[in-house]
């Protein structure tokens, strides 16, 4: 008997962008707007057209970076950085860019359009948006890869525009979570085995990656101490998804808990309560993730990501995937991870 492949990339290439579409609309609502204009959030549709933010806009420009650095060769900090910074430039420039972008993203990029500026110098790094997370996807979905190169390709990525510890930390960890479910594992025991990565790296700077990052910053006494702060306020927001997911509410808004998703740790751990309410309903999970008082777009994108890395590319609605935007170049980034 042969089983069809899961195709995990395909999956949450699609799953993320549909997410972005389905909490476009409800981004900066509160939940009895976002009601008033949907009707029961167990029934939202998605918008036509499905069009996207930039959160699934930089996802591909990250995709797009990956894939030049990858035709160079085997991935290190210099291979990407340069292709990355570029397409997040050209991203900065196009006309498409008029999805209510990020300030800090848009800061970052602003400054990394001088090719004579080291990129440290344009890293934000009182910064830990979400942003520095809602475009990693990527980065758990390469095969190949060691788990160096995973770890530093998500912080370095993050870095371009977002240094702030908790921004690497979680680019990290939702890099990380991607990739173990795209592996198969279970997901009664992620967000354990994400405890236990985030203790075991608490003190690992990337220096080959990141450089002198952490001396840009004036509170920190050693690179340990810098990345430090990170870890812990990502394993501080674990502990709090943990104690969600024992009580588990799939009617109150999960903003509630774990946070509304505006800052890097709490996009991370509210996307995967999203997903792991419904592990394996993913149209709930992103429908949930639409229906929050927070940044219900990003937060839908991981969601989505999450879903689509754990069930594989057979789980969306053939008529969703149909129209969504970029359709094509994210079907061809799942092609060639799968």
């Amino acid at each position: 008997m042969t089983t069809t492949p899961k195709r995990a990339a395909t999956g949450a290439m699609i799953g993320l962008a549909l997410g972005d579409a389905l909490g476009f609309p409800t981004e900066f609502n509160d939940v009895p707007s976002i009601l008033a204009k949907t009707g029961p959030w167990r029934g939202m549709e998605l918008p036509r057209p499905a069009i996207v933010t930039d959160d699934t806009q930089m996802t591909l420009a990250l995709a797009r970076g990956i894939r030049t650095a990858a035709d160079r060769g085997r991935v290190g900090p210099l291979r990407l950085a340069r292709p990355v910074r570029e397409e997040f430039v050209d991203w900065y420039h196009s006309p498409e860019n008029n999805r209510a972008p990020g300030n800090t993203c848009l800061r970052a990029c602003s400054l990394l359009d001088h090719p004579e500026r080291d990129w440290r110098d344009a890293s934000q790094l009182g910064s830990k948006g979400c942003g520095a997370n809602m475009r990693v996807v990527p980065v758990g979905l390469v095969p190949g890869w060691t788990e160096e190169e995973r770890a530093g390709a998500a912080q370095l990525q993050s870095a371009l525009t977002h240094g702030h510890p908790t921004a690497l930390a979680a680019s990290d960890l939702t890099a990380r979570a991607v990739y173990l479910l795209a592996q198969g594992t279970e997901v009664t025991g992620l967000v354990g085995r994400l405890r236990s990565y985030a203790l075991e790296n608490r003190t690992r700077y990337h220096e080959r990656w990141l450089g002198d990052l952490w001396t840009r910053t004036a509170c920190d006494a050693s690179p340990e101490s810098f990345i430090a702060r990170g870890w812990d306020e990502c394993l501080a927001v674990l502990d709090r998804l943990a104690a969600a997911l024992r009580t588990p509410s799939p009617e109150t808004d999960p903003c509630l808990t774990t946070g509304e998703g505006w800052i890097a740790e709490e996009a991370l751990a509210t996307a995967l309560q999203c997903f792991l309410l419904f592990p394996q309903e993913p149209l709930l999970a992103l429908r949930r993730a639409a229906c929050t008082a927070g940044d219900s777009d990003s937060l839908a994108c991981l969601a989505g990501a999450f879903a689509g890395a754990h069930l594989g590319a057979d789980v969306w609605p053939r008529d969703w995937e149909g129209r969504i935007e970029y359709r094509d170049e994210l079907l061809a980034f799942g092609a060639l991870w799968d």
